[in-house]
C-alpha cells in the first residue's frame, strides 16, 4: 500500500512504502463491546489481504510480538504486518480497511491529509466512546484495568501483568 503512514515501531531497515504486506494482525482489546463488534464484522468481510485477529496483551500476542507495549495495545488499536511492520490509531484503522475488498476504496481516501483527520476523529471517537463505557467515575461490570498492570475481571478476578523488557524499558522500583 503506498502512502501509507510510515510504520511505527517496526524494524529500521523495513517499513510499509518499501515492503510489500502479504498479511495483517489486528490486535484487539477482547474486553471491549465495541473492539470485539468490529472484529467480529472483519471475519466477515472478504480480505485482499489475510487478517488474523488476536487479543490484546494476551498470551499469543506476547509471543508472537515480544518487542511491543503490550499494555499499550489494549489502549490503542494496534496492527502488525507480516514483515514487521507496526501500525497504531489511524495507520492501523486505514491499512486494516484497506486489507479488505470491499473496504479498500475508503482507506485510499482515507490516505489523504484531508482523509487523515477524518480516521483520527473516528478513532478518538471510538476511545470516547469506549471511555464512556466506564461512566462518571463507575464501573460498569466490565474487566478493569489500572496502569500498573493490575486487571480486575468480575469472573477471574484480580491479575497482574508484569510489563515485557524486550525493549530494553523496563521498569526498576
Amino acid at each position: 500500500m503506498t502512502g501509507v503512514a510510515p510504520a511505527v515501531g517496526g524494524t529500521q531497515d523495513r517499513d510499509a512504502s518499501r515492503v510489500p504486506v502479504r498479511g495483517l494482525t489486528v490486535l484487539y482489546d477482547a474486553d471491549c463491546s465495541l473492539c470485539a463488534f468490529v472484529r467480529d464484522w472483519l471475519v466477515r468481510q472478504p480480505q485482499l489481504v489475510p487478517l488474523e485477529l488476536v487479543p490484546a496483551s494476551s498470551e499469543e500476542a506476547r509471543r508472537r510480538f515480544p518487542g511491543l507495549d503490550h499494555r499499550a495495545t489494549l489502549d490503542e488499536v494496534t496492527v502488525v504486518g507480516d514483515s514487521g511492520q507496526v501500525y497504531r490509531g489511524a495507520a492501523a484503522w486505514i491499512v486494516t480497511l484497506w486489507a479488505l475488498r470491499e473496504q479498500r476504496p475508503l482507506a485510499h481516501r482515507l490516505n489523504t491529509p484531508a482523509g487523515a483527520r477524518l480516521a483520527r476523529g473516528a478513532v478518538l471517537a471510538a476511545a470516547k466512546w469506549r471511555g464512556a463505557q466506564w461512566g462518571a467515575g463507575r464501573w460498569g461490570g466490565g474487566v478493569y484495568r489500572q496502569g500498573d498492570g493490575w486487571t480486575y475481571d468480575p469472573h477471574r478476578g484480580w491479575t497482574y501483568t508484569a510489563p515485557g523488557c524486550a525493549d530494553g524499558s523496563c521498569p526498576t522500583g
